[in-house]
């Protein structure tokens, strides 16, 4: 019985560990999509949530990616902003979608998700780049 607990304690322990940072990492999406003006934005900011439905999400992933970088291109042309990427981030993100819809073939599925993960980590601090860069131009204006 102890057993069964301790497997519990440490299930809910390993949950949380991987809940946590996607639970920021998509506050930090849905903060970049509140930075583009609301007729740049591809898609509603709360929309970025669906990315906790299990299965779901990993389609909707691929989805968020491109009308991410599609909302930011927009947002970047309608301030004259020449972005480093004609769609910021896209190419990025669809490597670490791939690369982490890949961890689940044997054997090459290991080093696919330690790529996803290192991409998704690229990912993130990108968007997180690109809305502090919208932030601190709002601010000047």
């Amino acid at each position: 019985m102890e057993n069964q607990e301790g497997i519990m304690y440490m299930f809910i322990v390993i949950v949380c560990a991987l809940l946590v940072p996607l639970i920021i990492y998509i506050t930090t999406l849905q903060a970049t999509l509140n930075e583009v003006s609301l007729e740049n934005r591809k898609m509603p900011s709360g929309q970025v949530w669906l990315l906790l439905i299990p299965i779901f999400g990993i389609v909707w992933h691929f989805i968020v990616v491109s009308r991410m970088a599609d909302s930011l291109s927009s947002e970047f042309a309608s301030r004259g902003i020449t972005p480093d990427d004609p769609r910021p981030g896209y190419t990025i993100g669809l490597v670490m979608n791939i690369l982490l819809l890949c961890g689940i073939i044997p054997l090459i599925g290991v080093l696919a998700s330690i790529g996803g993960l290192i991409c998704w980590i690229i990912y993130w601090v990108k968007i997180s780049g690109y809305k502090n860069q919208l932030s601190a131009l709002k601010n000047i204006l």
